[in-house]
């Protein structure tokens, strides 16, 4: 299975351009959002390219091909507006022997996991910084932000395929990978 994980989108329409361009060139199965898809929220400056009802037209057509959670900026006013459920706190995925737990990550964390198996892999987003760790025998793994990346991160997202979970800009070059 190959999968696309992203988050942080925050309403950029510029910047979900970019994050669709490189699905459309990698055709991942699913396109999997780990959160604050439409809003900036009170801490963040407004994204480049800001206009969530660009994001709208450009995510509801994917409806079918989307696995979203909710972050901690996406609200039931959200949901009225999206044809793909988003208010999960997290989805579980089952791919190539692995089980994966996804979620935005101001609830559950690397600090804070949620009941998993030694070897699951945890997805989040939220701080906005690409990272990788293994925390209680758990392999969490962060896809960064692709519009308000932080800590001079490149705007970016996750491809995995056949057990490598590969950090990639939107541009679609490779500055990091993991394996499972």
């Amino acid at each position: 299975m190959k999968l696309m994980i992203a988050s942080d989108i925050h309403g950029s329409a510029l910047w979900c351009e970019k994050m669709l361009s490189l699905y459309e060139r990698e055709k991942p199965e699913k396109l999997c959002l780990l959160g604050d898809i439409l809003y900036h929220g009170p801490r963040n400056d407004l994204p480049e390219g800001h206009a969530p009802k660009e994001v709208i037209k450009l995510l509801n057509p994917l409806k079918n091909a989307l696995i979203c959670v909710r972050g901690n900026c996406d609200t039931e006013v959200d949901q009225m507006v999206l044809d793909f459920p988003v208010l999960a706190d997290y989805a579980l995925i089952y791919a190539d022997g692995h089980e994966f737990f996804l979620t935005h990550g101001h609830h559950y964390s690397p600090q804070n996991l949620p009941p998993l198996p030694e070897g699951a892999v945890m997805l989040n987003g939220h701080t906005h910084i690409p990272k990788s760790e293994i925390s209680g025998g758990v392999h969490c793994l962060n896809c960064g932000s692709v519009a308000l990346p932080k800590e001079n991160s490149p705007h970016s997202c996750i491809i995995y395929e056949n057990g490598i979970f590969t950090w990639q800009d939107l541009s679609g070059g490779t500055f990091a990978e993991y394996a499972v």
